[in-house]
């Protein structure tokens, strides 16, 4: 998706408070995560301190209500707070207010989703897709859309088309949700290229994975599997996946949790 040097710039208030997070999740010992959604103190410290950066984002925002990154800044940060109408509001303003940002703009994709709005994501996805074309993780979320749309044979069948290799391990994950690959065969892939060890390769094998295998009906290896890409430390490069899969873990635990 879009570059991650300048995902980083945008990001770098976020990433400073993630890493102070990080710091406490280390100091404490929390690498695992409970199996429950109620997740031990770092959680609530994480989520204190988005709210924190909420409040003030809010203030400028009515300082300032047509400055376009506030806007940005404040809809990532009501995004992982899981206040997708919120997002989609702060996204759309900020591309009325600067309508260069409307193609690159993924991220209100991924608001769209969660908020249930799956044809405009879809729709939001392609336009990435035209804007930039190489990076498959952007395919998986328009088939992820459209298939809430439309059902998995047509999202198959028009599924973006990719020319050139890009990050690992995304080639072999876009060939499992195009039905050429099985779960098992991504992980082997993996291994095979001796990637187990790094843990942005991990992240997004397991999250993704795992959002296949829910898609599947596969509820108990997907939870198993999201609670993997969790439970691995983010990075300046992850972050903001992270808290997007730490959102479909904590909705999928607490359905589980109440037998839904």
């Amino acid at each position: 998706m879009q570059s991650r040097a300048k995902l980083r710039a945008m990001l770098s208030p976020l990433l400073r408070c993630f890493a102070l997070i990080c710091l406490l999740w280390t100091a404490t010992g929390l690498i695992g995560l409970a199996a429950e959604p109620e997740w031990p103190a770092w959680r609530a410290e994480l989520i204190q301190n988005f709210l924190g950066q909420l409040k003030d984002m809010n203030e400028k925002v009515e300082k300032t209500p047509t400055e376009a990154a506030q806007l940005s800044r404040r809809g990532d940060l009501h995004l992982f707070l899981g206040a997708s109408p919120e997002a989609v509001a702060d996204f759309e303003k900020m591309i009325e207010l600067d309508p260069a940002q409307d193609a690159p703009h993924w991220r209100l994709g991924i608001a769209y989703y969660f908020n249930g709005q799956f044809a405009k994501s879809a729709k939001q996805f392609e336009k990435y897709h035209a804007y930039d074309g190489h990076d498959r993780e952007n395919g998986i979320w328009k088939f992820f859309a459209q298939e809430k749309v439309d059902g998995i044979a047509k999202a198959r069948a028009e599924m973006l088309s990719y020319t050139e290799f890009d990050r690992e391990p995304f080639p072999a994950l876009y060939e499992m949700y195009a039905g050429k690959r099985t779960p098992d065969e991504v992980f082997a892939e993996i291994e095979k290229k001796k990637l187990t060890e790094d843990k942005e390769v991990m992240f997004f094998g397991n999250y993704y994975v795992g959002l296949y295998e829910l898609m599947s009906g596969h509820r108990q290896r997907a939870l198993e599997l999201l609670r993997k890409a969790v439970d691995i430390r983010p990075g300046p490069d992850t972050v903001y996946m992270w808290n997007v899969a730490r959102l479909h873990w904590e909705r999928l635990a607490k359905e589980m949790a109440k037998g839904q």
